[in-house]
């Protein structure tokens, strides 16, 4: 309770300097500047040195590792038969050796280990055919047994990569590739939840999470920024989906981020490291990670020193407060686990002939069966249907949209090019706006695609179009071509009257005109969408351009 007390007096001071904007601002690619007035001369410190031993201003470098819990998909506990239920009722899913009644043992869920050594395959990990479960002690109120069973001295998988894309320029339009070193995934226990009850000053304990299988994946230290890494995040979220192994729902803690955070100059040894824990979305990860970066810049600059602390993400503040220092190094007292054998594993050269397959783990067996990962499915859809790489990352980012647009493809004549423009500028707006997911849309790809069908033969108007998606929308059953011949939005078909109505609009804004004949051809545009809006989006735009430069070049 004192901590928590603390940490809320050191957020409320830290909410005055973030609100004053008094930390550094400036990011430039993977070195960090102080903001300047113009002309002025910034001074570089090495922590605590004394303002004499000042010198010219060197960049600053991050360095950011992290550490990643991925909540394992699976239907039992890592060590109990438990059920695994997000937001079931408290204490209504724990066993006797959740509760660590004296006498009860860890039984090894077979599921969690075939997810991890798939998860670690996928990161291009090596697979150890032999890993050991270790006690890591420390005492918490929701850590019943007053230890961790987790991996220490030989995890499951080891010495992986990950690939990730990113935006950068001033644009944001240039993708690069960068990778990630994996260093280990190993396999543990989550911890119970403690509830804090600051009106009744009391915690309550909830143990169904306690015993849940996790994959700790640990990151090495490679990346620069919050951005580098909520895009590594990302990737990781959508290869954990992909190959089932984790639902990784981020607002479900399903995928908890921990995230250590330093900065140094160029050449020099890097600096002291803080933790910023548990933080449960990719954009409050590159929120919190670059305010860290900022924050111990000013300590650095102003001669203070940066303290080897944990830290937390305060998304309403948009600042990191403290929890806890961690000067004094934590004991955990390791050992091994004395109720659990090692983890053996085979491949199919080790296998013995005699064995029972369905008592072992094969790692070739799972290998044989990885699905197509999410880079190799942005290979394809870029080859397969003509669309820009940065398309197929928004089409696989977008739970369902991938299929949705495929299954548009296939209903339609349209060219895919085209339909990727409906899909993302229309559709995934929609979706936005309304906070809805893929599978919530009222607009079926089936749907979608009778509207681009009618617009592709020509019987109405991109913009006759727009208005048919938006009465879609609405989910009223009606399909796009009974919305065309309600709202009369057909094209017009009578070449008379459409001379007659770019004659009138023309007759109507003779200035334009003017401007046109004198060579401004930007105005023309004008013209054009003048004649739509008299036709509420039932003409042609390219039978308009005609006809409209036909008149004005008599």
């Amino acid at each position: 309770m004192a901590a928590s007390i603390l940490g809320r007096c050191w957020g409320s001071l830290l909410a005055q300097r973030c609100r004053t904007g008094d930390v550094p601002v400036l990011h430039n690619g993977q070195t960090w500047r102080r903001a300047q007035a113009p002309g002025s001369i910034a001074s570089g410190r090495r922590a605590g040195n004394s303002p004499a031993g000042e010198r010219g201003v060197a960049p600053w470098v991050a360095v950011v590792g992290l550490e990643i819990h991925a909540q394992i998909s699976s239907n039992s506990k890592l060590f109990s038969g438990s059920q695994v239920q997000f937001a079931a009722p408290p204490n209504s899913l724990v066993s006797f050796f959740d509760a660590s009644l004296p006498g009860t043992l860890p039984a090894l869920n077979r599921r969690c280990v075939e997810a991890a050594v798939m998860t670690g395959l996928a990161l291009n990990c090596r697979i150890n055919k032999k890993s050991l479960f270790d006690r890591k002690h420390y005492f918490y109120a929701d850590l019943p047994a007053g230890y961790q069973i987790t991996q220490q001295r030989l995890p499951v998988a080891v010495n992986g990569s990950l690939s990730y894309s990113l935006c950068v320029g001033g644009k944001k339009n240039q993708m690069v590739t960068r990778t990630v070193r994996i260093k280990q995934i190993q396999l543990e226990q989550d911890s119970g939840k403690s509830l804090h009850d600051d009106t009744r000053s009391q915690t309550l304990i909830d143990l169904n999470r306690a015993g849940v299988g996790l994959m700790e994946v640990v990151m090495e230290p490679d990346m620069s920024s919050g951005e580098e890494a909520a895009a590594a995040v990302r990737e990781l979220q959508l290869i954990l989906q992909t190959l089932g192994s984790s639902q990784a729902i981020m607002a479900e803690g399903q995928l908890r981020v921990d995230a250590n955070v330093s900065v140094h100059h160029p050449g020099e040894a890097y600096g002291v490291r803080t933790e910023v824990k548990n933080i449960n979305s990719a954009r409050f990860l590159a929120r919190a990670i670059d305010y860290e970066i900022q924050r111990q810049i000013k300590e650095l600059e102003n001669g203070q020193t940066v303290m080897n602390e944990t830290r937390a993400f305060d998304y309403k503040l948009g600042c990191t407060i403290p929890m806890r220092d961690k000067e004094g190094k934590q004991d955990y007292r390791f050992m091994p686990e004395p109720n659990l054998p090692p983890l053996i594993l085979y491949d199919s050269k080790s296998l013995p002939a005699n064995m029972n397959h369905q008592q072992v783990v094969n790692i070739d067996w799972i290998r044989e069966r990885l699905p197509d990962l999410p880079s190799v499915k942005r290979v394809k859809l870029v080859e397969q249907y003509g669309i820009l790489p940065e398309h197929s990352f928004t089409l696989l980012n977008e739970d369902g949209l991938m299929e949705f647009f495929q299954n548009v493809v296939r209903q339609t004549q349209m060219n895919p090019k085209k339909v990727i423009g409906w899909i993302l500028n229309d559709m995934l707006c929609y979706l936005k706006q309304h906070n809805l997911t893929v599978k919530e849309s009222p607009v079926s790809s089936l749907l979608l695609a009778d509207l681009l069908n009618l617009l592709e033969r020509g019987a109405i108007s991109s913009s006759a179009a727009k208005q048919v998606f938006e009465e879609l929308w609405k989910g009223e059953g009606k399909t796009p071509l009974q919305i065309v011949k309600e709202k009369k939005l057909e094209l017009i078909q009578d070449q008379q009257e459409f001379e007659q109505i770019c004659q009138a609009v023309m007759e109507g804004h003779q200035e334009e005109v003017m401007e046109i004949k004198k060579g401004n051809r930007k105005v023309l545009n004008k013209l054009i969408g003048l004649v739509q809006r008299t036709t509420r989006g039932r003409a042609d735009p390219v039978l308009v351009k005609q006809i409209l430069e036909k008149r004005l070049s008599q």
